[in-house]
């Protein structure tokens, strides 16, 4: 008994680790009173594969681990239980975060301003700072933002300093460390019918 039960803890464990750092970091970000959550059609597919996948597959393992524990006796006692219950708590919590950002998500199509000069949600911009260092960043949705991939929210103060901003522009973003100008070298969007990466 005492093996199986050291069995099940390894597979909350496992259940539970299988939860990307980038998803928890996600579900703190905040949208401006009153914005839309504006995403991209790859991130809200992402989004709504997560949810999915949460409702259908992850939750009723949990509950049938938790089900099994809970037959174990002692459940004040019951690691097995107690760790279930707390990671159902855990799942159903981002479902409920999952369902009402899709509810409110306005999906962009960035490809729309595919061969223009000017920033907006979607785009992929290279910039100077303060004349010396080259960066490169995407815009992206609060929910969908990789930062290890380059992306930023479009609510993030760079991306605010940045859009609306054309090819030869510049912008001044204030940090805690001052301001830092920009300078607008290169805008890309996706080609108009080309896949992201989903």
């Amino acid at each position: 008994m005492q093996r199986h039960n050291h069995t099940m803890s390894k597979a909350f464990v496992r259940e539970g680790a299988e939860t990307p750092p980038q998803q928890q970091r996600r579900s703190r970000a905040t949208l401006p009173a009153g914005s839309a959550n504006y995403i991209t059609a790859a991130g809200y597919a992402r989004l709504r594969a997560e949810l999915n996948a949460l409702i259908n597959e992850e939750r009723p393992k949990v509950v049938d681990a938790v089900h099994w524990a809970a037959k174990n006796g002692d459940r004040s006692e019951n690691g097995d239980y107690i760790y279930g219950k707390k990671r159902l708590r855990e799942i159903d919590r981002r479902i409920r975060f999952l369902g009402r950002r899709l509810e409110i998500a306005s999906v962009v199509d960035p490809s729309v301003h595919h061969g223009k000069e000017q920033i907006f949600f979607g785009a992929t911009v290279t910039y100077l700072v303060d004349g010396e260092e080259e960066r490169c960043v995407t815009i992206k949705g609060v929910d969908e933002v990789d930062a290890a991939a380059g992306e930023v929210s479009w609510v993030s103060p760079l991306a605010r300093a940045l859009l609306r901003a054309q090819v030869g522009d510049e912008r001044t973003l204030h940090t805690p460390g001052g301001a830092r100008r920009l300078e607008v070298l290169c805008v890309e969007y996706p080609a108009p019918g080309g896949s992201e990466n989903v």
